[in-house]
């Protein structure tokens, strides 16, 4: 009988350690999709830039 309490336990602490990651990984990726339509589309520098002269 202690066996069983052990092993069923074992299994809530493991099924909450699952949750927990799950939401996690949930919340990784709802931030990464929330901060790409924050940034600007690209650089606005123009062609003359990239070419001046170093002084």
């Amino acid at each position: 009988m202690f066996e069983y309490e052990i092993a069923t336990a074992r299994r809530a602490d493991l099924i909450r350690e699952a949750d927990a990651y799950r939401r996690a990984q949930e919340a990784k990726k709802a931030r990464r999709a929330s901060s790409r339509s924050q940034e600007p589309e690209g650089p606005v520098s123009g062609q003359r830039s990239r070419f001046t002269r170093a002084a």
